[in-house]
């Protein structure tokens, strides 16, 4: 596995609800951090000692309230660039369609463009999931600028996502705005409708069958 394939599961993990698989797993969440933070940043390592310095109940309770819709801090990638529309019914559908072209299949209740699936697909088709998240990347950088001026340490873990992408992240929302013009346009003629096949794992591993 590539560093940047690492830095993406490890994000994954970390940004999901805190549970007590979680807190089983932080030795080894904190083993790789410490292998992949060796620049000057180490956001990882910085969010890691924000999870031990908190108690369960109260880390638990600020995840609640960061990523919230309301105060548009949405881990939903497509609902940056559809909101609640029946366009982004389609971009659920597309981003379903991804995951299925390289054989992976998922049985939750959790949708397609959730940040930590995302980069979970990400970490296991580097390519692929490169090309997702850059698909997705105006939603990905503004969600990093809104936790920014938050203030919350899952900041952290956005800025190391971030940093796995090519070129530079923007400074701005406007420039962040900007990115969902220029991107890669986006395919959604012949695709199945949405309905109840929408369905990914998380928080497990997803297993690959024949595509």
């Amino acid at each position: 596995m590539t560093p940047d394939a690492a830095v993406r599961l490890v994000a994954a993990r970390l940004l999901v609800h805190p549970d007590e698989r979680l807190y089983q797993q932080l030795p080894l969440l904190r083993e790789v951090s410490d292998g992949l933070d060796g620049g000057p940043d180490g956001h990882l390592t910085a969010f890691l000692a924000h999870v031990d310095r908190e108690r369960p109940l109260d880390l638990a309770a600020h995840h609640t309230a960061v990523f919230d819709t309301r105060n548009r801090r949405c881990p939903y990638l497509t609902w940056w660039t559809d909101g609640d529309t029946r366009n982004r019914g389609l971009s659920l559908v597309r981003v379903k369609s991804v995951y299925r072209e390289h054989g992976l299949e998922f049985g939750s209740e959790e949708l397609p463009d959730y940040l930590p699936v995302m980069l979970e697909f990400a970490a296991l088709e580097p390519q692929a999931g490169t090309d997702l998240l850059q698909e997705h990347r105006a939603g990905l950088e503004l969600l990093r600028l809104a936790l920014t001026e938050h203030a919350t340490p899952y900041a952290h873990l956005l800025q190391a996502v971030c940093a796995t992408l090519p070129g530079p992240s923007p400074a701005t929302r406007e420039e962040a705005k900007a990115l969902a013009r220029q991107g890669p346009p986006r395919e959604s003629v012949g695709l199945e409708p949405l309905g109840p096949g929408i369905e990914l794992p998380w928080p497990t591993l997803p297993e690959r069958t024949p595509a």
